[in-house]
């Protein structure tokens, strides 16, 4: 269903307009490459130094503990999961629950944080490495519209596959005319932004059942 499990999450104010006049061409080639620029590098390739902060996380992590009840015997896999922040704070927070990550990027996984690094490795969400439901919760911040449309459905079956019921993505869409030139102005690496009636329609063809919500800066 449509909820938004990141509620909690600490929002920044953004300056949305600003930010997309000054993106480039050459800015959103650089930052989808995943690498050192977009971790660590200049702003304008992405986040401009990626570092691990309790306040982001820890709000969130009781939000999901309570509406998929998880246990220190649960276990969780996050797609997309970067330098695995939200996993270090779940395993902190939940100890026992068994963590798992994948990131397409090399830097990020070898720049990961320590105590949860051995949990994670490198590897594509169209070909989760992973047996058929293997996770009692997938989860997938703002990670699967890097994907043109048909590799993004490949990605959610994926997702579908390796868990056992649960899952909950967030993706960049828009409601309104407003925010959707905001939204292709504002972004850096998402190649597939709809509607969010669109992505409704998506989810119901492919027979996606896991919960969702919105990425709108």
């Amino acid at each position: 269903m449509e909820i938004d499990l990141l509620v909690n999450y600490p929002k920044s104010k953004r300056n949305v307009k600003e930010r997309g006049e000054t993106k480039t061409a050459e800015d959103r080639l650089i930052a989808r490459q995943f690498g050192k620029e977009f971790f660590d590098g200049e702003r304008r390739h992405g986040y401009g130094g990626f570092s691990y902060h309790p306040r982001f996380w820890e709000p969130v992590i009781a939000t999901f503990q309570n509406h998929y009840q998880l246990t220190p015997h649960s276990s969780l896999l996050d797609v997309g999961c970067a330098k695995g922040f939200m996993l270090y704070d779940f395993q902190r927070m939940i100890p026992g629950i068994a963590v798992s990550g994948i990131d397409i990027s090399p830097y990020a996984i070898e720049h990961a944080q320590a105590e949860v690094k051995s949990a994670l490795r490198v590897a594509d969400a169209r070909a989760l490495p992973f047996d058929a439901h293997s996770f009692d919760l997938v989860i997938s911040i703002n990670t699967i519209h890097n994907l043109e449309v048909d590799e993004l459905v490949t990605a959610l079956q994926e997702i579908q596959r390796v868990s056992r019921g649960h899952s909950f993505i967030t993706v960049d869409a828009y409601r309104n005319e407003e925010e959707k030139e905001l939204m292709f102005a504002w972004n850096l690496t998402a190649k597939t932004i709809l509607h969010v009636e669109e992505w409704k329609a998506l989810f119901k063809k492919i027979g996606y059942t896991g919960d969702y919500f919105w990425f709108i800066p």
